[in-house]
């Protein structure tokens, strides 16, 4: 008997000697694998200190012929007047919004560029127009003229303007950049409306709806929600890409289209690093967006319903200019010489070449930075994880 009951109390006690075995080698297990993620932070902390640290070291070194506290680092788009009278000077006191509006303008949607600067006027935005055809007197007789800061480049796109004119820097003084296309119906949009919601749901990327009415609609998810004040998703379940609850990215999550984007200035500093100097169409920085929205894009990038616009869908830029009278010599030649150039067609090939261009660069710039980690390809493995252990 007493063989028996030995027998049991060892059986018994090498069982829970075997828990607990198990439950020490899974806390062991815990405790490495948090060591090597706090390891992992404190490695991408020091490189990137190291990196601030260096970039620090070679400006103060560009900079070190002056005293530090003069140096301006920041600057705006206001502007200023030649001498200081008792009206310019009560006008520095006042409270202003800063934020600004930046659009690409020609002569022919004069009046609807008009139309929506109206709107932003009364808000006290700072208004650039970046003249594509040259024509900046044209301009002169609208009111508002004298007040916004005209920039004059020939055939030159929004991104090749917004890349030389808008650097961070200049612009930091802004809350809110409104990087727009002047073929935008504006009737049912109010900036102050639209600003109240963003900084509410703390969008850092954000775009207004397009009225289900307009033109040149690519993607389902900035048409307008009609019930809805904003969205950050969109469910559709056709065509190539689906887009579920599940959806992670562009474009039926943390995505806006390149036409009315608003950036705030963190988002902006971002963005304009992302903006390529020699591919001017912009094709393709759509989808990449996401990365500049300061956290979880599908939290910090959505579209305002209850504040839509119309996309009209005007094809200007790239426009035949004004031809001279020609001598019969000249047309001729014309008649009997190669077939005209048609500009919408060169522009949409080159748009398409520099759309794969941007795409190899992203590839090849991921491909070579090895401390650089994805943090919405990491997002998706956690939640893949989550849902396999649920």
């Amino acid at each position: 008997m007493k063989s028996i009951k030995t027998w049991k109390l060892l059986k018994r006690n090498s069982f829970s000697d075997g828990v607990k075995f198990a439950v020490k080698m899974k806390q062991l297990q815990f405790m490495g694998i948090m060591c090597t993620v706090m390891l992992f932070v404190v490695y991408r902390t020091t490189y990137y200190q190291y990196r601030q640290t260096e970039e620090s070291k070679l400006t103060s070194a560009k900079l070190r012929s002056l005293p530090r506290g003069i140096v301006q680092a920041r600057s705006d788009m206001e502007l200023r007047p030649l001498w200081s009278t008792s009206s310019s000077r009560s006008k520095v006191s006042v409270s202003r919004n800063h934020n600004l509006l930046a659009i690409p303008v020609g002569i022919k949607l004069k009046e609807n560029v008009d139309a929506i600067v109206q709107k932003f006027l009364p808000e006290n935005f700072t208004v650039i127009l970046f003249h594509y055809d040259g024509n900046v007197n044209g301009w002169r007789d609208l009111d508002w003229s004298h007040k916004a800061i005209h920039i004059a480049a020939q055939n030159q796109t929004k991104w090749w303007f917004a890349k030389r004119f808008l650097h961070p820097d200049v612009v930091a003084n802004y809350d809110y950049i409104f990087l727009w296309d002047e073929d935008l119906g504006v009737e049912n949009f109010d900036p102050r409306r639209y600003l109240q919601i963003v900084k509410s749901e703390g969008f850092e990327i954000s775009q207004p709806a397009l009225d289900p009415n307009s033109t040149d609609i690519h993607h389902k998810f900035t048409i307008r929600a009609r019930t809805k004040k904003f969205h950050r998703r969109v469910y559709d379940f056709r065509g190539s890409v689906k887009c579920t609850n599940v959806s992670e990215g562009p474009p039926c999550t943390g995505f806006v289209e390149g036409m009315a984007p608003v950036f705030s200035r963190s988002a902006w500093y971002c963005a304009w690093h992302l903006i390529q100097n020699d591919l001017v169409h912009g094709w393709g920085m759509d989808m990449k967006l996401g990365y500049c929205a300061q956290g979880d894009r599908t939290k910090n990038v959505g579209v305002i319903d209850s504040e839509y616009v119309v996309h009209q869908g005007i094809q200007t830029l790239g426009g035949q200019p004004p031809t001279k009278k020609t001598t019969k010599t000249e047309e001729l030649l014309k008649r009997h010489g190669p077939a005209p150039v048609d500009p919408r067609s060169e522009i949409r090939r080159q748009s398409t070449l520099e759309l794969q261009i941007f795409k190899k660069r992203w590839n090849k710039a991921v491909e070579e930075d090895k401390a650089w980690v994805d943090p919405f390809r990491r997002n998706q493995r956690r939640k893949k994880e989550r849902h396999q252990d649920s």
